[in-house]
Order: C-alpha cells, then structure tokens, then sequence
C-alpha cells in the first residue's frame, strides 16, 4: 500500500527527471528521444527504429541520452515520428535506416537532419512541433499525455500529475462534491449521445442497490475511428484513475474495461498499467490508506459493432450474445447482473481528472454554451493531415479541414464530411463554417458520435457512401428487432439497385419511407441511427439520387456501371499522362493531341481522372 507521502515523493522526483519533456528552455544536456509507438507507426517499424537508437546508443556509449516510446502524437499522416527534447524536433516519416544519422548528426553534433524535418501545410519545412500548423489550433485535454510519456511506466504518469485527482478525491471530497464538479464542468458524454456525465453519475449514484459498477466502453467500432485506441495506447493509468474517481463517487467497487480484441497493443498496455497500479498500491484494496477498495478488469469484444451499444455490452460482459435491451430500465438503475451500472467510454473518462484537478469552471470556459471542453477527432479520407485531433467544442468545420487537415489532396474540392460514422450524417460544402457542436450538428442533420470525421472530395458518390454505411449496418445488426434486420436489407437492396444502373425514381420515395420507419421503431441506438447516412444524403444530395434513378449516370464516377468519363477538350493540354496510365489503352491519340477515350474499350477504372494534372477528365 502506498502512502499520500511516498506518492508525493515519486512525482517531485520524476518530476525533475522529465521537465525536459514539458520545458523546451529546460538548462541540460541530457536528451530524450520520443519514439512513436501507436499502432500506426508501428505498423511502420517504429519499434524497429526505437529498436535500433538504442543499439547505436549503447555501441557509441552515449551518456544523457534516453530513448522513450509515447502514445500517438496525432499526426499520423506523417509517421513514423521521432521528437527530440528538450530543443522540441519534429523529424517524420523517419526509417529505421535513418536512426544512425540522426544519432551522429543531430545528437553526437548538435545539427539538425534538415531532409527528415516534417513539412508543414505550405510545404516548409518546420524544426519544432509546436510551429506546426497542425497543432496551432488544437488543445488537448484528453490526449494530454499522448506522445508525451511511456505509457508502460506508471513513475511516468504520476510525474505528471498523475493520480492526484484520486489523492483530492480520496482524502478531501465527497460523492456528492465529486458529482457536483463534474455537473458543474457541462460534460457530456463523448460517446455519442453527449449526454450529461454529472446527471448519470448522480443517478447511478442515487440507485438503489447492495452492489455497483463501473464500465467503461473501449468497443470503438467506427469506421476510421481510432480515438479511443490512442488514448489507451498513449495514456491507460489516465483511465484507470477516472474509474477509480466514479467508483468512489457512486459506491462502486468493481469496474470493467471493455475493449475490442482488435487492439492488442491497447489491450497489452492496459493490461500493464492494472499490474503496476496494483503494485504501487493505487488500485485494490484500501488505496492510499482510506477505506476505498476497487479493482478492474478487462473483457475483450469479439468484434460485434452492436456491442458499443450500452446494453449489448453489458449482456456481453456478463456472458450471452451482444443484444441490446429494452430499455427502460437503464444500466443506471438496471446494468451488470441486474446491479446499477455506470457506463462512460474512454474519451469521456479521459477528461474526468483534469476537471477535478483545474476545475469544473476551468472545463466550462472552454466551447460552446451547451458543449463544453474539447472533442476528440479521427480526421480521416480525402485530406492531407489524416491523423488524430482535439480540438474546443465550437471549432468550425473549415478549421479541422483546412486549417489543422491541411486542406484537400490535389487541389479537389471538398465535398462533404461524415461525422459520426454509420450513426450519423454527412455535413456538404454549404455548412462549413458549422461550430462543431452537439446541438450544432444535430441541427443540419449529422451528429457528434464518437468522433470519427471523414472528408470527402469531389471524386466521391454520395449515393455509393449510403451504401457503404448500410452495408457496414446490415452486416453488423444483431438481428433482435425487424425494423434493423429486414428494414435495413431492403434499404441496401435499393442502394445496390441505384448504384447497378437498376433503379427508378419511385425507388427513392421507397428508401426515404423505409429510412423515416426504421429510425421511429428500432429498439437500440444502432437500429434507430442506422438510416441516418441515408436520410443526410438525401437531404443535400437528392440530385444525385436522381442521377442514378432516372438519368443512370454517375458523375463521381464511382459507380462503374453508371459512369461515362470523358475528356473535356477545352482543358485538356494532351500531354499524354492520361494515356500512360491507363490500364486497357482505352485513350487514343499522339503528340500534343486532344486525347480521346474509347468507351468499348475503357473499364471505368478511373485511373486517368486521378492522373490528368489539369482536371480535364470526368
């Protein structure tokens, strides 16, 4: 058991040790270097290349120089990333190979490897990470210690700050003072339905039972979506710690992490993080010398998008099939094993600490009147900066694209976004400057979700996106309720009849009635949001829609049997690029020629759109 004492007495330590990390001014000739080790760069060879320093290291037997695996540091688009502190370089796309030079040039002599420095949205190259355009607009709550610590070293956690928030809590506060800060602070939860936090703690917390629990929702099931990944990958004792605060809030001694397999370097680093705060005696039993016991364990999902359904989740930690329940009751009043249970998903708890650390006045100066805080972003599809963001609620549209996305490859044109993945809807070109907000999204028909944000240019069919989303929905429904099973099938069946060149205007009367029934009749979230794609395109895409029922064209081109791509003489320059790439020799014609397409011969493929410099070919 460890004491408030010897807790202190580890972060003034520790302390000392990584202010290098924090302070880019820190007077010291001792260097860390902070190797990427989310599963993005490591699917690039960042353990290799972390791998590697530390064998050059030892052979040139370097003193003061520490190599240090992080969390994801948010810019994936650019990975694998090297950071070196205190002097704060920003290297990316680094290589194993490229480890030797770094040491022998930017260590052993102090000069910058200008070829591996990260280029920001204008294309100059940029030293220091915070000078990066990418990172100029965001704040990070949530993903405070991302890319900052080990997160496999809980000394590490604990020198920035972490376990203080427990300690305040623990010795200094009660349930219904922890409760009131959280109300206080406006969050809402990150999950999807931003409902308030405060109130379901306060419920749960008001239920009456003889047992209760704490569950925290890590089945992150979106499409593109990846946020709740790196925080456990980048951070875990942050979620064990908020737990732990809820726990002692609503009388609750057990908790469960429910996480998908999918993510075994989640699941390994949460499965340290247990192990070395049960050793240090920050979880178990009588933490920090109170009478506060609690534990947590982790279930893995089999990989069931239903799952990420509160109710679903909790029939799958207790054992039987992942099908949601009728609700009421709620899990507040009726969770675990028929026990009041609390349920927030991992960015939710990622804010807990801070708040009870700086404030619930501190939390509630930042966003909007009725979002509060920051949300946390999986910025994915056709933009330049695809990576992981944190931006204040309220933050425009335009800002995550252009200012932090860097804007749309190749000079396209945005399109649309898709916020919230299969439950939500798409945001079209018109509704840029939309604050990116709870009440602001519902508004023009999409919705927050858990945070997946995927840009769209002018390439892509809207009508090929419905059906993409309802062929994900389809294949994941548990199949409990009709209007999900079968409504969602005949949806798709209408979708795959528009795309094949097979569909009428009568069928998108069909597809707008079937969508409007299933959203009013599904049991679970899931069910009742699964239409939503459907219902958001059809609303500022209906033209479209038309498109593919009564003129059978695809002007995306996306839809081969429907696409008709031609040459547009005016703005070709007949330089031939087209010709070179396609695949058939569909193009005809010689020299500084207008080029021509044979439509027998062409396959739609669209290779030749994507090459042509000049945009001459749709």
């Amino acid at each position: 058991m460890i004491s408030l004492d010897k807790l202190n007495k580890i972060r003034e330590e520790k302390k000392k040790e990584l202010e290098l990390r924090k302070n880019i001014n820190t007077p010291t000739k001792e260097k860390h270097i902070l190797v990427c080790e989310g599963t993005g760069c490591t699917s690039s060879k960042s353990p290799q290349i972390l791998e590697n320093f530390k064998n050059i290291i030892k052979e040139k037997n370097l003193q003061n120089v520490r190599v240090i695996k992080t969390g994801c540091f948010g810019l994936c688009a650019k990975g694998p990333i090297v950071i070196i502190r205190p002097e704060d370089t920003f290297y990316a796309m680094v290589k194993p190979e490229d480890c030797k030079e770094i040491i022998e040039s930017h260590i052993m002599k102090g000069i910058v490897v200008e070829r591996l420095l990260c280029k920001d949205i204008d294309g100059t190259k940029v030293q220091k990470l915070d000078d990066l355009t990418f990172y100029k607009k965001q704040k990070r709550i949530a993903l405070k210690n991302c890319g900052m610590i080990n997160p496999e070293d809980i000394e590490e956690y604990i020198a920035f700050d972490g376990y203080r928030a427990l300690a305040r809590v623990l010795l200094e506060m009660s349930q219904d003072e922890i409760i009131n800060i959280i109300t206080k602070s406006g969050l809402r939860g990150r999950g999807g339905a931003g409902f308030p936090t405060g109130k379901k703690w306060s419920l749960t917390k008001e239920a009456k039972g003889d047992e209760k629990y704490v569950v925290c929702n890590a089945d992150e099931g979106d499409p593109g979506a990846f946020m709740d990944r790196s925080i456990l990958e980048g951070d875990p004792q942050s979620i064990l710690e908020a737990m732990e605060i809820a726990g002692y809030a609503i009388g609750a001694k057990k908790g469960f992490i429910y996480v998908r397999a999918e993510y075994p370097i989640a699941v390994q680093r949460l499965k340290i993080a247990i192990k070395q705060a049960k050793e240090y005696g920050l979880l178990g039993e009588n933490i920090l010398g109170t009478k506060f016991s609690f534990d947590i364990e982790i279930r893995l999902g089999a990989g069931a998008f239903v799952c990420g359904e509160e109710t679903a989740l909790l029939e799958s930690i207790e054992g039987k099939r992942g099908q949601p329940r009728v609700k009421p009751p709620y899990p507040a009043q009726c969770g675990l094993w028929g026990k009041p249970t609390l349920i927030n998903n991992v960015e939710t708890y990622a804010n807990i600490t801070q708040i009870i650390l700086k404030g619930a006045e501190w939390f509630s100066s930042i966003g909007t009147e009725n979002s509060k805080g920051t949300k946390v972003f999986a910025l994915g599809g056709n933009v330049n900066n695809v990576g992981l963001v944190e931006v204040p609620m309220g933050t425009t549209l335009r800002e995550i694209v252009y200012d932090i996305g860097g804007g749309i490859p190749n000079k396209r044109e945005f399109k649309a976004a898709q916020t919230g993945g299969p439950s939500g809807g798409c945001i079209p070109k018109e509704h840029l400057d939309t604050p990116i907000d709870y009440e602001s999204l519902k508004e023009i028909g999409s919705m927050m979700g858990s945070g997946g944000l995927i840009v769209m240019d002018d390439t892509k069919c809207m009508v090929c996106l419905a059906k993409f989303y309802l062929q994900f929905t389809v294949s994941e429904s548990c199949g409990k309720c009709t209007p999900c099973r079968i409504g969602t099938k005949r949806m798709l069946e209408i979708l795959e009849k528009l795309c094949s060149g097979e569909g009428e205007e009568y069928d998108i009367y069909k597809l707008e009635k079937l969508a409007v029934n299933i959203k009013n009749s599904s049991i679970c979230g899931l069910g009742q949001s699964a239409p939503n794609p459907v219902i958001s395109t059809l609303k500022y895409f209906r033209d479209e829609f038309r498109q593919h029922a009564i003129e059978k064209e695809c002007k995306a081109m996306e839809c081969k049997a429907l696409a008709k791509i031609q040459i547009d003489e005016e703005k070709c320059k007949g330089c031939g690029l087209c010709q070179k790439s396609c695949p058939v020799g569909a193009i005809q014609g010689e020299g500084r020629e207008k080029r021509i397409i044979d439509q027998d011969k062409c396959i739609k493929c669209g290779t030749c759109i994507k090459t042509c410099p000049f945009h001459a070919i749709g």
